[in-house]
């Protein structure tokens, strides 16, 4: 299938600068695989940004208008039969390709690797941070702020799952707890492993659904490994258990119809350690869409 990468410069969701360079320098990195010559690259560069920490509504119309323009480039690639990769970027760049996919396929799950839930609103978030309210946006839960651009259909929170979440705030809890969203947390991969633990999450997502958006955060790894990201948690998978969780993704690649990576921070690495380990799961990410069956070929 046609493959279509768009790097989403950006940290307007996080207070902390770095995010933003990160797509450059994957995307500069992946050339050396990719012979495709469908990229584009979308650049937060000319916008103020909000460091006010007590602001509990940082870059809020910034990551908007900024999400915006994923959004659009996004859906029109999709309408092309092109499968969409997004490199972020902070988490709120999953917002507009997770709602684009959603948009064009009328409805899909969605499964997000990540430390975090991302399930925070205005009234609950406790920095204004909001990468951290990301999938409480893409599942329209409890109002529509994010999402303004957006004009279609919202993924289910009953189709959510986020897979490897360690630091949940605690009124995000309530949140999570009433919107009928899937939470596998850190133990619960101990518990079950890592097969039985995506099986279940694919299991949901895919659950009378066109398919899954797959969003990988860089967090997800612990930090001692992988440093370079904005907001390390500690206790994080290891190199070994994120290259599998690779391949147990790899084997739904037909169920998938998009997919991000995101919070990759090149001035938090030390000696490319994320970053390698990020190209390692493009490579094979992009290797897969490209033999993915296009559904809407004609033989």
């Amino acid at each position: 299938m046609k493959t279509f990468i768009i790097g989403a410069g950006s940290d307007l969701g996080v207070h902390i600068d770095g995010a933003a360079l990160g797509p450059v320098q994957l995307i500069n990195d992946i050339k050396g695989f990719y012979k495709g010559e469908n990229i584009t690259i979308l650049q937060d560069e000319d916008i103020l940004k909000s460091r006010n920490l007590s602001d509990l509504r940082k870059n809020e119309y910034e990551v908007d208008s900024f999400n915006t323009k994923i959004y659009k480039k996004v859906l029109e690639k999709m309408k092309e039969n092109y499968f969409p990769i997004l490199i972020g970027g902070d988490s709120s760049t999953t917002i507009p390709i997770a709602l684009a996919s959603s948009k064009a396929n009328e409805n899909i799950g969605i499964i997000v690797f990540s430390p975090f839930a991302n399930y925070n609103t205005f009234s609950t978030t406790v920095t204004g941070n909001l990468h951290g309210l990301s999938l409480a946006a893409i599942t329209g839960y409890k109002d529509n702020e994010l999402r303004y651009y957006h004009d279609g259909n919202v993924i289910q929170a009953t189709k959510a799952v986020v897979v490897g979440a360690r630091s949940i705030d605690d009124w995000e809890k309530d949140n999570i707890k009433y919107s009928g969203l899937t939470v596998f947390t850190n133990d619960n991969i101990k518990e079950k492993g890592l097969e039985t633990v995506i099986e279940e999450a694919f299991a949901i997502a895919h659950d009378k659904t066109k398919g899954v958006h797959i969003s990988f955060d860089l967090g997800l790894i612990d930090p001692d490994i992988a440093p370079g990201v904005s907001i390390p948690v500690f206790d994080g998978l290891t190199e070994e258990q994120i290259m599998k969780i690779n391949s147990l993704i790899i084997k739904h690649i037909e169920d998938i119809v998009s997919y991000d990576i995101v919070e990759f921070n090149p001035l938090r690495d030390t000696d490319r350690k994320t970053e390698q380990i990020a190209l390692n799961i493009l490579a094979q990410i992009i290797k897969a869409t490209e033999t993915k069956e296009d559904p809407n070929k004609k033989y």
